[in-house]
């Protein structure tokens, strides 16, 4: 049975609006967990229409970026829609990850290396990319954003999940089945177990 508290943070980083894939597939993505976990409490942001300052030295002392952190850790599912810009992330989604990276709170350093405290989360990463650039492509060395979101992610003790269409600015045959073809990929996606307490 579903908890009322269980929480969802969606993001949303494209320029391209309505014509964003990477904003379609993870709408779809939160539609698909909606659906199996009908109490879901859902927090949206649009990075690219309210986007965050770049981190300086003050910048982790705010109100704003203290809220942020707070918000991330309370979730227990993330959603982000990413697509790949000139190889990696936009930047408004790295600036999100800036204020989320905070030594102490979501990850530490001990004598055995880093540490994430940030496990137990689901997340779940809509990534569009307008070339080919997965493994066995020629491009795939030039692919740094689901590398670096998956780098950052798992260095705080999570291990996303990615659904991933590429070829999107292929032609609109090529756009429409690679989208298609993540479409499928998020109806198979399985319930989200509740975090137990500690």
């Amino acid at each position: 049975m579903d908890s009322p508290l269980m929480k969802l943070l969606h993001l949303d980083s494209s320029i391209q609006g309505d014509a964003s894939a990477s904003r379609h597939l993870s709408a779809a993505v939160v539609d698909r967990l909606q659906a199996l976990h009908p109490a879901l409490d859902i927090a949206y942001r649009d990075l690219a229409a309210d986007p965050l300052p770049h981190i300086v030295p003050a910048g982790f002392a705010t109100p704003e970026a203290a809220a942020l952190l707070d918000q991330f850790l309370a979730a227990d599912i993330l959603v982000i829609g990413a697509p790949m810009y000139n190889f990696g992330l936009p930047s408004q989604l790295k600036a999100w990850f800036d204020h989320i990276l905070v030594a102490g709170r979501t990850f530490r350093y001990t004598e055995a290396g880093a540490e994430g405290l940030a496990g137990g989360k689901r997340a779940i990463v809509a990534l569009s990319r307008g070339g080919f650039y997965s493994e066995g492509h020629p491009g795939a060395a030039f692919e740094h954003a689901q590398s670096h979101i998956g780098g950052m992610l798992g260095f705080i003790g999570i291990q996303p999940e990615f659904v991933v269409a590429e070829g999107v600015a292929f032609g609109p045959e090529q756009r429409a089945a690679a989208i298609a073809a993540a479409e499928a990929h998020i109806a198979t996606l399985e319930p989200v177990a509740l975090r137990t307490a500690a």
